[in-house]
């Protein structure tokens, strides 16, 4: 049964998605949160005799909100914020309703709580949390015109909303240890897919494009989920779902095994066009390996020893076959160097899985005995240290013109419900920086909402007087919504849309197209008004922000390769820097989304430059993960006036980084950049031969000289000079 996904492709596929299924059981909490807090509070109603349902909507809402927008740091933190948007629920249903009758308090009310959303975010992510939800309520009441005697029958449908998120939030699916253990299955089904796709790219006579195009898609999928399992990790959930196991071996082990397929893919790549694979031996052999590890399920409770053992046969005849070729007379041009890289990192990610193994089977030995222990994750402050005033500040600002602006336009295009422009804009608002960023969520929501509107109406027109598959279909959509939320904004945008359209069609007994074509119309509009808005106030470009992600990835670049070079000299471990190359891996992604807008502008490329930025910090990316992904080094052996040469090298790449930053934000715009061309020369001069030492210092210098390479050639585009 454990190896059907490698026999079936598409079960794989299949069982791989939504890694550690995150986001299925977030959507999936929000909607029986609401499912569960509308049909108790429907109970009760029916139950008193009371004909209402507009507090079941509200209780649904609140416990929708309650597992969507509690965005805090901590597990308790996240318990204090879910009790607390009871208060925020009560507030907004009270104030709301005794604002009804009076526009302008009504709107006054409406812009402190957005600017509050904002402005206090900068002591604690809950206040956006809280003010979400006192909107919501505040908005709802004041065109529901309640009066005092409802009050009660709201607070009950608030209260039963935020028992029911925390009693599925925090008692009955709490089980983040699960949830690691889900995306690190995700992950071997992943790599275990693309080495079937390698397999096949091996056995191939020739170049087959859309095998390898499907090879290369699985090798960026297979990035994406070493980066969640990453970010899954934590040392109480690995011991207690693998005792004795440390959280840096399994980052590690994660990180080799990411590295090891894309080495594959891109020594099989280059092994195919310099035709190595005539050599049948070869082909054998890489074929063996690629099995053997697909085979050997490290972390699995039934694990088969004799499939790593094979793994390890396979990378000694590798080895063997390497020493031949390396003692011929005549040896083969251009390629050897790649099947080293191959033997090296294979033989990394065998040690990592044996070591696991060994670990885990101390670990089951003292089960009984293991203590569990909190881990106290430390509040980070991510905000830099700005010059005037902070982004939430600044957001805060923005927010409260874009909704003085949307309040007189929705007053014009829809007096009876002037707030959904209101709404539109806030949201456009939440999480986009600059000008860029919102543009594009403004886009998909408008885009969204353009299509979720024509569908909406033919459905509900569709299923109209089916009260119950209109209630079923709702209860999907909104499941659908929240599921594909970080997958796709425009389709989350197209699913609220429909939401709407089966809301109204339940509430006020029918739809018409020009209700759906008003709620259209303000979307758009709110849409317009955040775009303007952050054009004008405070704008940050999306060439300056773009700009503050590279100087983030340098950052984080810098330590990085001048401690991988210092342990040449001292005493530095290379395997804890995988947590640097995953956050640098994060950091590119976060490059790339920022520059959407500016490489999907027509012909702004040749102006921004900004493609070659982003081809240039790929690139440098990709060296750095592989220069501790085939570098676990101890023990060189070279001679005394190299450690000088060391130093150096430590100094030019610090200056190279710094310089490039200070050049990148506008600082400098001359400078100076040093290549590494003499002390390559030094190195591979007065360095011990592969057949002298059993350490090869030039090959694990290889990628320093492409990343500083990378580095100056970037440097000297934006003016700097050579030397």
């Amino acid at each position: 049964m454990n190896h059907l996904h490698i026999r079936h492709h598409w079960l794989g596929r299949l069982l791989a998605s939504d890694p550690g299924r995150k986001r299925f059981q977030q959507a999936g909490k929000a909607t029986i949160s609401l499912i569960s807090s509308v049909l108790t509070t429907l109970f009760i109603l029916r139950t008193t005799g009371n004909v209402l349902i507009t507090p079941a909507i509200v209780s649904g809402i609140t416990g929708m909100l309650c597992i969507m927008v509690v965005m805090d740091e901590t597990k308790k933190k996240k318990q204090v914020t879910t009790l607390l948007m009871g208060v925020s629920g009560a507030f907004g249903i009270t104030s709301g309703s005794l604002l009804a009758g009076n526009a302008y308090y009504l709107d006054v009310l409406m812009l402190v709580i957005i600017f509050s959303s904002f402005y206090f975010t900068r002591f604690e992510v809950r206040y956006f949390s809280l003010c979400m939800l006192a909107f919501m309520t505040v908005y709802i009441s004041s065109v529901l015109k309640l009066s005092s005697n409802q009050l009660p029958l709201f607070y009950m449908g608030i209260l039963l909303g935020v028992s029911f998120a925390f009693f599925y939030n925090f008692i009955l699916f709490k089980d983040s240890a699960q949830i690691l253990k889900r995306s690190m299955r995700s992950f071997h089904i992943q790599i275990n897919l693309t080495f079937n796709i390698l397999i096949r790219v091996i056995q191939d006579p020739e170049m087959n494009r859309k095998r390898m195009e499907n090879l290369e898609k699985n090798v960026r999928k297979l990035s994406e989920y070493a980066r969640n399992v990453s970010g899954d990790l934590n040392e109480q959930d690995v011991k207690e779902i693998w005792p004795g196991l440390k959280t840096s071996q399994l980052r590690l082990y994660v990180f080799d095994t990411e590295m090891l397929v894309e080495t594959l893919t891109d020594t099989i790549k280059r092994l195919k066009k310099a035709e190595a694979f005539e050599t049948d031996e070869l082909k054998r052999l890489l074929i063996w390996v690629v099995k053997s590890l697909r085979d050997a399920e490290v972390l699995d409770q039934n694990y088969v020893e004799q499939n790593l053992e094979e793994a390890e046969k396979a990378v000694q005849a590798i080895r063997f076959l390497l020493t031949d070729l390396l003692n011929r007379d005549e040896r083969p041009n251009g390629w050897l160097f790649l099947i080293r890289r191959i033997e090296s990192i294979s033989n990394h990610v065998i040690k990592a899985a044996y070591t696991i193994q060994q670990s885990l089977m101390e670990g089951n030995q003292t089960r009984n005995d293991l203590e569990m222990k909190e881990e106290n994750s430390e509040e980070i402050d991510s905000s830099k240290n700005e010059k005037g005033l902070k982004l939430s500040t600044k957001k805060a600002y923005q927010a409260l013109v874009a909704g003085t602006l949307s309040i007189i336009v929705g007053m014009i295009i829809s007096p009876t419900q002037p707030y959904w422009v209101l709404l539109t804009a806030f949201i456009v608002l939440l999480g986009t920086e600059s000008i860029g960023r919102t543009y594009i969520k403004g886009f998909e929501r408008s885009f969204g909402t353009v299509i979720g509107a024509a569908v909406g109406f033919g459905m509900a027109k569709l299923v109209s007087g089916h009260s119950i598959l209109e209630i079923i279909l709702l209860f999907l959509v909104i499941f659908l919504a929240f599921y594909l939320f970080s997958v796709s904004y425009t389709l989350m945008s197209v699913f609220i849309t429909m939401l709407i359209a089966f809301m109204y069609d339940l509430l006020l007994g029918g739809i018409t197209f020009q209700l759906l074509e008003a709620r259209v119309i303000d979307t758009i509009a709110g849409a317009a008004i955040a775009l303007s808005v952050s054009t004008v106030i405070f704008p940050k470009k999306t060439k300056d922000k773009v700009a503050d992600t590279f100087d983030d990835f340098l950052t984080e670049l810098n330590p990085y390769v001048t401690d991988y070079v210092k342990g040449f000299r001292e005493d530095v471990n290379v395997k804890e820097l995988t947590d640097s190359a995953f956050s640098m891996d994060q950091k590119l992604q976060s490059i790339k989304d920022e520059a959407r807008s500016l490489l999907q502008r027509p012909g702004a490329l040749s102006h921004s430059g900004i493609a070659r930025w982003i081809t240039i910090f790929t690139a440098i990316n990709y060296f750095a993960r592989h220069l501790i992904a085939s570098s676990y080094r101890k023990n060189f052996d070279y001679p005394d006036e190299l450690v000088k040469v060391f130093i150096q090298i430590e100094e030019k790449l610090d200056h190279n980084i710094e310089t490039l930053r200070e050049l990148i934000k506008g600082t400098k715009r001359t400078a100076t950049v040093y290549s590494l061309k003499n002390e390559r020369e030094q190195i591979e001069r007065l360095a011990p031969s592969r057949n002298q030492s059993h350490r090869d210092l030039i090959h694990h210098l290889y990628y320093v000289w492409r990343i500083n390479q990378s580095l100056v050639a970037l440097a000297v585009d934006l003016g700097a000079r050579e030397k």
